[in-house]
């Protein structure tokens, strides 16, 4: 199976530090932990201020949880920000707290990083910032570099031409695919953390969120394949009960049972 590197839900904690890369930078200024990639550093006070606002105004975003956000600011590249926030029942009460020592939008940078240097198609990791508001108790952003584009699932919803939904469908196997090969396990696999872009006539497909995910130092076995899978078919038949948009030939591109 291989030695686990990096993994946020799994002890030791020494597996899940942030480790010096650089390309980034490391500072705490007063209650926040903050990691920017170099090139974004000197606009670090606009980018805190921004988050500062959506994170105190209760500002809705994009996504599942209304987390994700873009933040434009001039001469610097544009992010894609997401702030940790909770689903289900305990949301009404913690909405974006956390409790713990190792910082969730860190270990995500951590695992994101070391994936990016491992060629998984992932977005480019541009930085995490925490702030801490007790001694165990923080709320935090994961940023990456904004791409233009749409969930999988949007994709399939509105592109009707046969032929490109069959590339498209194939681009997104073979990104699984090297995930799987690069030792990398998502836990949260689904059709609307699979990006599909365009640049010209040719299409990719990126790997996003992988706060819930495990990084090995050898491929994955077929077990834990496999489970990645199952939890992607469980989205896409939870989505699509009716086989609409994703039929038996797109579950076949997908290795899908």
């Amino acid at each position: 199976m291989g030695t686990l590197l990096c993994c946020p839900n799994v002890r030791p904690q020494s597996q899940i530090q942030w480790r010096a890369d650089p390309n980034f930078t490391r500072v705490r200024v007063g209650r926040r932990d903050i990691i920017l990639r170099r090139d974004i550093t000197a606009h670090s006070a606009e980018i805190l201020q921004r988050l500062g606002a959506l994170g105190s105004g209760g500002e809705s975003g994009a996504g599942n949880r209304q987390s994700a956000f873009h933040v434009t600011i001039a001469g610097a590249p544009e992010i894609f920000a997401r702030r940790s926030r909770r689903g289900g029942m305990i949301a009404s009460l913690l909405d974006d707290i956390y409790l713990g020592t190792n910082p969730r939008p860190i270990c995500e940078l951590t695992i994101t990083v070391e994936a990016a240097h491992r060629g998984v198609p992932v977005a480019e990791p541009m930085g995490a910032i925490v702030e801490w508001i007790g001694p165990i108790l923080y709320r935090g952003f994961f940023l990456t570099r904004a791409m233009p584009g749409m969930t999988l699932w949007q994709f399939l919803m509105t592109d009707d031409d046969p032929m490109v939904r069959s590339h498209v469908l194939g681009q997104a196997r073979a990104a699984i695919d090297t995930m799987h090969t690069k030792g990398l396990s998502h836990a949260d696999l689904n059709l609307h953390n699979l990006l599909v872009t365009q640049a010209g006539e040719s299409f990719t497909v990126m790997i996003l969120d992988l706060d819930k995910s495990r990084l090995y130092n050898s491929p994955l076995s077929p077990g834990m394949r496999r489970a990645n899978l199952a939890r992607l078919a469980r989205s896409a038949r939870k989505l699509d009960p009716a086989g609409k948009y994703l039929d038996a030939a797109a579950f076949a591109i997908l290795n899908l049972e």
